[in-house]
């Protein structure tokens, strides 16, 4: 009751506000720039989402190959991605252009080029956004894909080649089905990160929600009733992607029963 009422006075009094300025908020939080800029943040994050999980689970099957190449290029890529800081990344692919002025494809110590562009023609903010998301969500997909793999029981896999399943055939119809319940836990998680994380690429003019509103209070000096529309907007999709997480987690762990506690054994008569 006492947690009930102090939340209530909290939000009565950030409600009551007059610097929240209410009409300014809802002015803005249909406003087309809003939504262009909420439709760009969802397509970064679906994308990169994509490519994040196709690349992670790549790099996991890399790190527990018995090939020591592969486990070497694996953990180097991990470990380069995660340690450098995604704003720092989002940065190195936005200006890309000044290490690479242009991308040339032809044979080595040849004057022989088959395509030749500038790099600012090729990689824009989007695209340089897309490529920063998504190689750095790939390097923490990998991680959870692996322990996902790791989680399978081994017998699983003797099963299989008993059946005369190869490698391939067995990771795609046996181990990552069954690896789904416990990568759709954290990898959820994953995803609502990166939809706030999204919010970074503003520093290189992104076109996403954050930008768009960004643009705005600097002309109009709005800034914590924009804010606030980027807040609601962000808690509305990360609460849809809480709740498809949930149907997920429902659906991958049919037939799994929940840990009970014991009955106590009834005594001899």
């Amino acid at each position: 009751m006492v947690i009930g009422l102090a939340a209530l006075g909290i939000a009565w009094v950030f409600a009551a506000n007059p610097n929240l300025d209410w009409p300014t908020v809802g002015a803005y939080l249909f406003a087309e720039l809003t939504v262009r800029g909420l439709l760009v943040t969802l397509y970064l994050t679906v994308i990169s989402m994509v490519i994040g999980l196709v690349g992670g689970t790549i790099v996991a099957i890399m790190t527990l190959s018995h090939n020591w190449v592969l486990r070497a290029v694996a953990g180097a890529y991990v470990t380069l991605f995660r340690g450098i800081p995604v704003l720092v990344q989002i940065i190195f692919w936005g200006f890309i252009g000044a290490f690479f002025p242009s991308i040339t494809i032809g044979i080595p110590f040849t004057d022989t080029v088959f395509f030749s562009s500038p790099t600012s023609a090729l990689i824009n903010s989007t695209t340089a956004a897309i490529l920063a998301l998504g190689l750095n969500e790939a390097a923490y997909a990998s991680e959870i894909v692996r322990a996902g793999i790791q989680s399978v029981d081994g017998g699983q896999r003797e099963a299989a080649s008993a059946l005369g399943m190869n490698r391939a055939v067995t990771m795609q119809r046996i181990i990552l089905p069954q690896a789904m319940r416990v990568v759709v836990p954290p990898m959820g998680n994953e995803v609502i990160s990166l939809l706030k994380t999204s919010a970074l690429v503003s520093v290189i003019a992104g076109n996403d929600l954050m930008t768009n509103l960004q643009q705005v209070y600097a002309q109009n000096y709005k800034v914590i009733p924009l804010l606030v529309v980027a807040s609601i907007w962000y808690l509305i999709v990360t609460t849809l992607l809480s709740l498809g997480q949930s149907q997920l987690e429902k659906r991958f762990g049919r037939g799994v029963r929940p840990s009970s506690t014991p009955r106590p054994k009834r005594g001899a008569r």
